[in-house]
């Protein structure tokens, strides 16, 4: 199977327009005000957002209160442009921009290619919110809503090797890649756990946290504590995952913390930016788990997500191992707020 999306993401993130069913689709956050005076020179193009970034907005009406994570549609107005379309979609400027001009009533769309689109600009890193150029648009890429929503992910091995890792035994890396993004994951094989089902930890790559030492979270030392603990076990599997702040992306997560600087707690901050407070998806770590030859895993979590994840995609959590680390000013309320608001288990 080819990357069939990578074309898509790529067009998203170069500020090109992708066509899905019979609309094509331009990020606000990256489409030019040249580019949009290209594709759409009658100004007709309308703005879509998600049904969380409408209720932030204060949008919210009876059928989006019914539906809050469908795609909603703004109707287009004289005067919103590339400049005014990104301070209404962009939550860093609602609390120094002032108010913004009237919108229309807003209408949420029961269509798979809208739905598609936000998934999409989710996938590319990028802000759920696009224009919508009705007809077939001079788009870079063409796809079906199928290939973005389809459940169908597919973790092929690109390399392994031998990885000499400090403090840990014997240990392999290998190498996954996406079959529909083209997306790159990892997985290090610690020791050998003679066919019982291994203790595993999926961890989200979090740049901050494992690179950088970062104290809003709780990542680095996480990592850190699950390659002993395999270590320590009979052996086991950490996947490295790419689901940079908690699927959002690196920019995105950046925006987030901008928001918590201001007093929003991580859900609150994840969905005044369009998005659920958790957008992670374990598909892909099934499917890495299943390449290796496992089907049934001690799943070393405090999160409820990872286990219900696991099990829908088909592995079997014969056992949760407990995964708590010390609590330091920066993330305290940070770890509270997952425990009371995300459902993390003590």
């Amino acid at each position: 199977m080819t990357a069939a999306l990578a074309p898509a993401i790529a067009a998203l993130r170069g500020g090109r327009a992708v066509e899905i069913g019979d609309a094509a689709y331009l990020s606000v956050e990256t489409g030019t005000a040249e580019m949009l005076a290209l594709l759409d020179p009658q100004a007709t193009a309308q703005l879509l957002i998600s049904g969380e970034r409408a209720a932030a907005l204060g949008l919210a009406n009876e059928g989006l209160a019914a539906a809050p994570s469908r795609p909603v549609l703004i109707e287009r107005r004289a005067w919103i442009n590339a400049a005014t379309a990104m301070a209404i979609v962009d939550p860093a400027r609602d609390l120094d921009r002032g108010p913004i001009g009237p919108l229309d009533p807003v209408a949420v769309l029961d269509e798979r290619s809208a739905e598609a689109a936000l998934v999409l600009a989710r996938r590319a890193g990028l802000l759920p919110a696009l224009w919508r150029l009705e007809g077939r648009a001079q788009a870079a890429a063409i796809i079906t809503s199928d290939m973005v929503l389809k459940d169908a992910t597919v973790a092929t091995i690109s390399g392994r090797a031998k990885l000499p890792v400090a403090g840990v035994g014997e240990t392999q890396v290998v190498a996954f890649r996406d079959a529909a993004t083209g997306e790159e994951h990892v997985a290090l094989i610690i020791g050998s756990f003679g066919g019982q089902p291994p203790l595993v930890r999926l961890h989200s790559e979090c740049l901050t946290g494992d690179v950088f030492g970062s104290l809003k979270c709780d990542c680095g030392p996480q990592l850190q504590e699950a390659l002993r603990l395999i270590s320590a076990s009979d052996g086991g599997v950490l996947l490295y995952l790419r689901q940079e702040g908690r699927g959002i992306g690196l920019a995105n997560k950046i925006r987030a913390y901008q928001l918590q600087d201001r007093g929003l707690d991580t859900v609150d901050a994840n969905r005044r930016l369009g998005f659920s407070d958790d957008m992670r998806d374990y598909g892909m770590a099934a499917a890495m788990l299943r390449a290796l030859g496992i089907v049934a895993v001690r799943l070393l979590t405090n999160n409820p997500a990872k286990l219900a994840g696991l099990e829908q995609a088909g592995i079997r959590v014969v056992e949760r191992v407990a995964h708590h680390m010390p609590v330091n000013p920066h993330n305290a309320d940070y770890l509270a707020t997952k425990r009371q608001r995300s459902g993390h288990l003590s």
